[in-house]
């Protein structure tokens, strides 16, 4: 067991060191290109994808939605392109250094480098933007660069994992074994699957939620795995959930709250993102999104409050989406057009408790299991 598990961290660091090696050289490649085009005496300029919902189309093939083939010109011909020109330069050649010298970035130490240094960012928002066009233009994700999010989603339950990280690389651990669940990083994402008790996984938006289902024992009565997204799923928890679902075969079941926000969480998870779309494998086409619906407001009787200004126009968005336009997503978006509330996970809490794992749960799973 142990010479085999010594052949899959070897295959697995060629593996990444063949990934950062190659991301290295379209980088340099990237760079050449500008350098090429100024010794030949014109504007170097950059064509990148149209990152824009009315670019993204739905691929039968990989089952996600991807950016189409609408582009927009960056050149420096135009004196109000040479700012972002410019920005996308540092941001490469940043990654590039990360790259050969081995070191990890987060995306807020990434904007204060770049302060250092003296790039005209404006805000975090703004570089963390640069980075998604870098993204877009070579076709790797930032975590290829080296640079990584703050950790925030977390997992919990029958799962005992084995690092494959320098410095941690054989240390193993069961995911069983920290109530608070285990935070996921670039190292729990990579990290090989050694044995599971689990047959499906709950991925929960909401902490209290998913500390509740932990409580509750919800690992144990419907051996699951607990994932908590902590809102919007982070792109390492995407990338976990995906590969849980296609190394383990274990199903999905997507759990947020009753509102147009809560919609869009779950429709990542299962369509992909629009800001992501340039990128591949980050979706998981068979997760199914098991409420909270719009319609189970009603059906429960839950506490629930009026829609805002701004979930308003988030429906509408939702409406005009293409990931939106068949069932359940569709059915449900009408629902909250007609009734204009939204409610939460925690409402379920008005009748006790352990109501969400004890009754809830077992019914939800028992409908959608029939379709």
């Amino acid at each position: 067991m142990d010479d085999e598990h010594g052949k899959k961290h070897m295959a697995q660091s060629y593996k990444i060191d063949k990934l950062k090696e190659t991301v290295a050289q379209s980088l340099t490649q990237l760079g050449w290109k500008i350098v090429n085009t100024i010794e030949d005496g014109t504007f170097p300029e950059i064509q990148l994808p149209l990152r824009a919902t009315s670019n993204i189309i739905y691929d039968p093939n990989l089952r996600q939605y991807v950016l189409g083939a609408k582009r927009v010109l960056r050149t420096t011909k135009n004196v109000k392109h040479l700012r972002p020109f410019a920005q996308l330069i540092w941001i490469s050649s940043f990654a590039k250094k990360l790259i050969k010298v081995g070191k990890t970035s987060t995306l807020r130490d990434t904007y204060y480098v770049a302060i250092g240094e003296g790039m005209d960012f404006e805000g975090q928002n703004e570089s963390d933007n640069i980075i998604i066009e870098l993204e877009s233009l070579l076709g790797y994700p930032r975590e290829d660069f080296n640079i990584f999010p703050e950790e925030r989603a977390s997992i919990y339950g029958d799962l005992v994992i084995e690092y494959t990280v320098p410095g941690f690389r054989g240390k193993r651990v069961d995911l069983s074994s920290h109530p608070d669940g285990f935070a996921i990083g670039p190292a729990l994402t990579t990290a090989e699957f050694v044995k599971c008790g689990a047959e499906v996984l709950f991925v929960i938006e909401k902490g209290a939620v998913f500390a509740r289902f932990v409580e509750e024992g919800a690992d144990k009565k419907y051996k699951a795995l607990l994932l908590h997204t902590a809102g919007q799923s982070p792109r390492n928890a995407r990338k976990l959930i995906r590969r849980l679902n296609e190394e383990l075969n274990l199903p999905v079941y997507i759990f947020a709250d009753a509102d147009p926000f809560g919609v869009h969480i779950a429709s990542v998870i299962v369509h992909g993102s629009a800001i992501s779309a340039h990128l591949r494998e980050l979706n998981i086409p068979d997760a199914v999104w098991a409420g909270l619906y719009a319609s189970d407001i009603i059906k429960y009787k839950l506490p629930s409050m009026k829609f805002t200004e701004q979930d308003a126009k988030r429906l509408d968005e939702l409406k005009r989406d293409p990931r939106y336009q068949a069932d359940p997503w569709k059915r449900e978006l009408g629902v909250f057009s007609k009734i204009g509330r939204k409610a939460e996970l925690e409402a379920f809490s008005r009748y006790g408790l352990e109501f969400i794992v004890e009754e809830f749960l077992p019914e939800r799973l028992a409908e959608l299991t029939k379709r």
